[in-house]
């Protein structure tokens, strides 16, 4: 199936392209679709839905899109939904990558429990009201500091108890197929797969 992302993001692309790798996955730029949503949603849900929405009423075929976040309980469960805008508010500008890790860290500089988990919705709208939804998760815990250059956002302070390293130290293939977007692509693949079917 021919999948439109719902994502100016070549990073994402490369990674759902290497989850879903039997569909053909395009940007909005590459059918030159001027692209842009804003997430003013409470949940993963009504990010991914808002976004796909958005796409699928400017191109009437079918998108895929995505919401995800880093939640840490010991502090309310922050960053979630704003993860990539955290600490932006107080910084009055967006904070890069290093940034935002680098506040994750000081917000954390005392706290014991560093458990956490990352978060991943997919929605795929077909038409105007027949979608997709799955949600993923995977559990691991905030390292004291950055380790590993792989992956992108929070990767380099989530570690991985079951295989001894942070996300952004594992090989791409690797965190392709156990990552929280991983584990949605999956689920994803599976609903597409019945579509498919169907049309047999």
């Amino acid at each position: 199936m021919e999948l439109i992302l719902a994502t100016n993001n070549d990073h994402k692309k490369s990674e759902i392209t290497a989850i879903l790798g039997n569909h053909t996955i395009l940007l909005p730029n590459e059918l030159d679709v001027p692209f842009d949503h804003e997430e003013t949603g409470s949940t993963y849900f009504e990010n991914a839905y808002g976004k796909a929405k958005t796409l699928y009423d400017l191109v009437h075929r079918p998108v895929l899109a995505d919401d995800s976040g880093l939640v840490v309980p010991a502090i309310g469960g922050e960053p979630g939904i704003y993860s990539s805008r955290y600490g932006s508010g107080e910084a009055r500008r967006m904070l890069g990558q290093k940034e935002r890790n680098a506040y994750l860290l000081q917000k954390m500089k005392k706290i014991t429990d560093r458990s956490a988990f990352f978060v991943c919705c997919m929605v795929l709208i077909l038409e105007d009201e027949r979608f997709f939804a799955c949600q993923e998760t995977v559990h691991g815990r905030i390292t004291l500091e950055p380790s590993g250059t792989g992956g992108f956002g929070y990767d380099p302070l989530f570690y991985l108890d079951d295989h001894g390293k942070t996300v952004a130290e594992l090989p791409e293939d690797t965190k392709n197929r156990i990552s929280h977007r991983g584990q949605a692509g999956k689920r994803m693949e599976s609903i597409i797969i019945d579509i498919e079917r169907e049309k047999r």
